[in-house]
């Protein structure tokens, strides 16, 4: 595919998004969006992709909504947008969809992050930071909330009252002090893409690809839950299944002949369904 505000690339199994827009700071628009979710199917389709990085080029990771409409950069009505209808938020679709990704995926964070630009690393397994790297919940500082379905992962990943702190004030922060509240790990800024690399590296290369894509969807979804027996039902139905598959006779085979794995099964084709009793919500 063809993408005008990203970067694609696969190498070694891990596919590379490179958000580029560096004269914007790679500021988030209606293009990126569409790219962005193109960019997951593709992801989702190709089962050579063992796991995926998402960073930013040039001195910025994502600056957060493209404010190049001034005032009205909020206003849907200003936009054409039929105002009789709830429109869906951009970065709420980016979120939803990484959500239902079937791969790891890992934000490498090389400058600023804030808005839309930070919340959509929340859904993301895995949120390295560069030390130069500053990031900000800046809603309020606009007149508008929280978007990407954020006041929903982020109290999950640091707790309601780091989240509040972060929301309420809106201030922009150092990568020092989202690394002590839990968000991000903190890496020197000539190390960032290696260490991105390196943890995906050790998934892409040593652990089963359809046991990864379900574990995944299984610890995501596990937050949704209300009660563990859910999990239980979900585990139940994995282990029977995967069980009798050829990927776990070789994990085992593997491990007792002391030599790599070769693993045969496709996510795009072998994922078994472990969640016949939910239900998906959808928007209205």
């Amino acid at each position: 595919m063809s993408y005008e505000t990203i970067r694609y690339d696969v190498a070694a199994r891990i596919a590379t998004i490179t958000l580029n827009r560096p004269e914007r700071l790679n500021a988030f628009n209606g293009t990126m969006l569409t790219d962005l979710l193109k960019a997951f199917d593709e992801i989702d389709a190709d089962d050579e992709v063992r796991a995926v990085i998402v960073t930013g080029e040039g001195r910025g990771f994502c600056a957060g909504a493209d404010l190049e409409a001034g005032g009205n950069t909020f206003d849907a009505a200003a936009r054409g947008r039929d105002l009789e209808e709830v429109n869906r938020d951009g970065g709420g679709q980016v979120a939803l969809r990484i959500f239902a990704l079937t791969k790891p995926i890992i934000a490498a964070i090389n400058g600023p992050a804030v808005g839309v630009g930070i919340t959509l690393c929340l859904p993301m397994d895995v949120r390295l930071a560069a030390e130069s790297a500053k990031i900000g919940f800046v809603f309020a500082r606009r007149g508008i909330v929280p978007e990407a379905c954020s006041t929903w992962f982020l109290p999950r990943l640091v707790g309601i009252s780091q989240a509040a702190r972060w929301c309420y004030s809106g201030r922009v922060f150092g990568a020092r002090e989202a690394a002590d509240g839990g968000l991000v790990e903190l890496v020197s800024d000539g190390q960032l893409l290696d260490r991105a690399t390196e943890i995906a590296s050790d998934i892409a290369v040593n652990a089963a690809p359809v046991s990864v894509a379900l574990t995944r969807q299984m610890l995501w979804r596990g937050l949704t839950f209300d009660h563990p027996m859910q999990s239980h039902r979900a585990d139940s139905r994995a282990i029977q299944a995967l069980g009798r598959m050829a990927d776990a006779r070789e994990g085992v085979t593997s491990f007792l002949e002391k030599r790599d794995p070769h693993w045969s099964l496709a996510p795009s084709s072998d994922t078994p369904d472990v969640f016949p009793f939910v239900e998906e919500p959808e928007f209205s």
